[in-house]
């Protein structure tokens, strides 16, 4: 599936038409697919919050309005829209931004704080959609709840709900178990009424020290007193529950069972590591989740350490696999032995370990850690009359409320613990270190640059190719290149994503030319095949702004021998629209060299035909968010054939992207569309290898 972002919905309130669009395109270059609609009165807001969903509204606090602000956020309060307002002022007035936050909106920042409104568009837009998830959770929750209470009802197993000793629901189980035709008749009874003298003490004390904290139920032998006196052995079974949104304790009867110990021990077995008699992966991942969920819910943070052997496999070589046992057997008592109470201490592998421990700080978990560290140097391992020393590296991580899933988690601890070792000093492991998520989930400006400059250097750069089809069946050969970067984790990311979103950077002008360069170099020997292919380029802003880029193309295209129409240029619309002037001179000149420009992410802007009557392009690839949204409604189709039509008119060629199924192929052709690109064709590859014969 091709991978999109979302795109935003926006509702912008100004007077100024360009400085609208400024806003749009702030919001696209900081990595957001963004269509707007510009607010022009009262009844333009009434009409468009009836007929779409919107996620977002900036206004301008502009005092030449008629329909102003204020009134946009009163109306989105009458109209019980959820649909975050972000006021926009010429400087900041403490207390205009109160009033407004009073009246229902969500924040104030002065317009000119690019960066900060992109800041705080993002905090706004990612807490709506936590809104919207907890609203379609909240309703899969009720579904949930009515298909248990039929479950329930229908369960062969005796269930009923306890709060303060009284039965709060029984099923038709549990009512028949005890003798009782109607639930009315159990309600009244207390639970201790349904026991025996002696099994009524036992069932007081069992339950004063079930305290239903805890996600274990717990099982009591006891014997019920039925209606008819009729008395039977059973196992009664409790656990924490909530029943209409009330914490209570279920409890579930069952006849009495011999196995009940053989239960327990195979459940003791199922969690147990067989060699070192600790916890296995199994039970401690399974308690991690619990964990991890628990701390979400009291706010109570936690800690999970990674224990791993330095240099295991050397260890194992030297006193082979029975003594690398006998090894692990003595290390896991001594780890047991420095385990404080309330920790839970599980084998992970062959050669880890994992310490647990909620609540608690990851600071005293790094205490804890260092003196396992300390005894565990220490220790001298007898393995067979040999002496064998070894050390650990322990990599610590904590658990909050914001903490990731339990594999996740265990990554962070075991990243912890893998770069220990690149630390000076620590070279065989040795050593605690606490995972911070600051050093490895985040590249702020300071540094992109250079994580950008470090990857060219260590040639870390990867070209792919997307083709791009003529559904004229004209049997063009066209592709679109794309450069992607091997980040740290020799994952592939948009060198792009790393600069800054606000602000000009020369780091982006070297990633144009480095792409450009190599692209030529690829298609020269391509078409030396007997290709006649045709690249479409991604330029940013600063290129376009750069004097002394045609000059240098002119240079490189003559080196490779390759004539100038063999490449399209493609600006952003957003970038179109900001430097104007700028990209009507760039495609002026680069036409001098015969190559041809593209617009791209078209129709997003608010009045995009605007963009064509001063820069001169060939091409026009229309946003990928509409083509997810002409296949969901006909009003989408409508704007998108209008759309072309008025292209074509003009002498435009048409590109739609993100085309990932057949179905949506019928709407284009009937469109007039004359290419298209997306994973229904195929994905972006390092190989111009797609076969043009077969369209």
């Amino acid at each position: 599936m091709q991978k999109k972002n979302t795109t935003v919905h926006l509702l912008i309130l100004d007077p100024s038409q360009n400085d609208a669009e400024s806003m749009v395109s702030l919001l696209r270059n900081s990595g957001k697919a963004t269509r707007a609609h510009r607010i022009t009165s009262e009844e333009d807001l009434e009409e468009t919050l009836k007929t779409g969903q919107w996620d977002l509204l900036l206004a301008r606090d502009d005092v030449e309005q008629e329909f102003g602000p204020d009134g946009a956020l009163a109306m989105i309060r009458r109209m019980d829209k959820d649909i975050p307002f972000i006021l926009l002022t010429r400087e900041f007035s403490h207390e205009r931004a109160v009033a407004i936050m009073k009246a229902g909106g969500q924040d104030t920042v002065p317009f000119d704080n690019t960066d900060q409104l992109v800041l705080v568009v993002n905090r706004e837009l990612s807490a709506l959609e936590d809104r919207r998830r907890r609203r379609t959770l909240e309703s899969h929750l009720r579904e949930s709840e009515q298909r248990c209470q039929l479950l329930l009802e229908s369960s062969k197993d005796a269930i009923a709900y306890i709060n303060d000793g009284m039965h709060i629901y029984a099923n038709q189980s549990y009512m028949e178990f005890l003798g009782y035709d109607d639930i009315d008749d159990l309600i009244c009874i207390p639970v201790l009424d349904t026991l025996t003298g002696e099994s009524a003490n036992k069932y007081k004390e069992f339950m004063k020290a079930f305290t239903g904290k805890d996600d274990e139920s717990k099982t009591l032998t006891c014997v019920a007193r039925r209606s008819d006196d009729q008395e039977l052995n059973v196992n009664m079974t409790v656990s924490a529950a909530t029943y209409d949104g009330e914490l209570c304790t279920q409890i579930v009867l069952q006849p009495e069972q011999n196995d009940a110990e053989l239960e327990e021990k195979l459940r003791q077995i199922s969690s147990q590591d067989l060699l070192t008699g600790l916890y296995n992966r199994q039970h401690l991942m399974d308690l991690l989740g619990k964990t991890i969920a628990n701390a979400g819910k009291d706010n109570q943070s936690g800690a999970l350490a990674y224990i791993s052997i330095d240099s295991f496999m050397s260890m194992k070589s030297q006193v082979g696999i029975a003594g690398s046992d006998l090894m692990l057997g003595d290390l896991a008592k001594v780890l047991s032995d420095q385990t404080p109470e309330g920790y839970t201490l599980a084998r992970l592998s062959d050669d880890a370990f994992c310490l647990l421990s909620h609540p608690c700080e990851e600071k005293a978990m790094a205490e804890v850690c260092e003196n396992i560290r300390r005894k565990v140097e220490d220790h001298l391992f007898d393995i067979n009359g040999r002496t064998v020393q070894i050390t650990v590296s322990i990599g610590v991580a904590a658990i909050t409320e914001n903490a990731p899933k339990a594999p996740d988690l265990m990554g962070r601890a075991h990243t912890a613990s893998s770069e220990l070792k690149k630390k000076e000093g620590h070279e065989l492991g040795n050593g605690v270190l606490v995972y911070n998520p600051a050093d490895y989930e985040s590249l702020d400006e300071s540094n992109s640059a250079d994580a950008i400059q470090k990857a060219l250097d260590d040639n870390r750069f990867r070209l792919l190719f997307q083709p791009i089809i003529n559904l004229r069946g004209e049997g063009e050969e066209h592709y679109e290149a794309f450069v992607r970067m091997l980040n740290k984790d020799d994952e592939e990311v948009s060198p792009y994503d790393f600069l800054p979103p606000v602000g000009p950077s020369d780091m982006a002008i070297k990633i144009d030319r480095w792409v450009i360069l190599q692209t030529i170099k690829q298609l020269a020997s391509h078409r030396s095949r007997g290709h006649d292919t045709r690249l479409f380029l991604n330029i940013t802003a600063e290129t376009l702004d750069d004097k002394t880029f045609t000059p240098w193309l002119s240079v490189a295209l003559k080196a490779a021998r390759l004539p100038g129409d063999s490449l399209i240029f493609q600006i952003r619309e957003g970038d179109a629209n900001n430097f104007m002037k700028q990209a009507k001179e760039f495609a002026k000149a680069v036409h001098q060299l015969h190559s041809k420009v593209s617009i791209s992410q078209f129709g997003c802007a608010l009045n995009p035909f605007n963009t064509l009557k001063h820069i001169d392009v060939d091409y026009v690839k229309i946003d990928g968010s509409f083509t997810e949204e002409i296949q969901k409604n006909g009003e989408a189709r409508d704007e998108v054939n209008e759309m072309v039509k008025s292209l074509q008119s003009a002498g435009k060629l048409t590109i739609v992207p993100l085309v990932e199924n057949a179905g949506v192929l019928a709407t284009l052709w009937q469109a007039g569309v004359n290419y298209i690109q997306g994973y229904y064709l195929q994905a972006p590859v390092p190989e111009m290898n797609y076969d043009f014969g077969d369209h």
